[in-house]
């Protein structure tokens, strides 16, 4: 089984930053996509920020400029950097990982999320 842990989130201020990390756990063989995606109430989940293996990085234009994908392959861990949080970028965050394991290909593994709300 593989898991992903993700902590990090919070109460902030509009205009402060918050970083969340997700720590993938279990029979990993490979890493091949590490992103973030968030709900917002009443919304569906959208991309925020995925990172491949080869260091392609895609951003929503929403966050462009203001949130920032890692990751530290040794620790198997993805970590996303927000700065000038705005009160829209209140969500649940979820870490996603595309993975290989022993026998397995391709597997999509979600986080539990995290909540970030952005608030004065």
């Amino acid at each position: 089984q593989v898991q992903l842990v993700e902590s990090g989130g919070g109460l902030v201020q509009p205009g402060g930053s918050l970083r969340l990390s997700c720590a993938a756990s279990g029979r990993l063989y490979s890493i091949n996509v590490m992103g973030w995606y968030r709900q917002a109430p009443g919304k569906q989940r959208e991309l925020v920020a995925a990172k491949t293996s080869r260091g392609s990085v895609n951003y929503s234009d929403s966050v462009k400029g203001r949130f920032t994908i890692s990751r530290d392959s040794a620790k198997n861990t993805a970590y996303l950097q927000m700065n000038s949080l705005k009160p829209e970028d209140t969500a649940v965050y979820y870490c996603n990982a595309e993975v290989s394991t022993i026998g397995v290909r391709n597997l999509e593994v979600w986080g539990q999320g995290t909540l970030v709300t952005v608030s004065s």
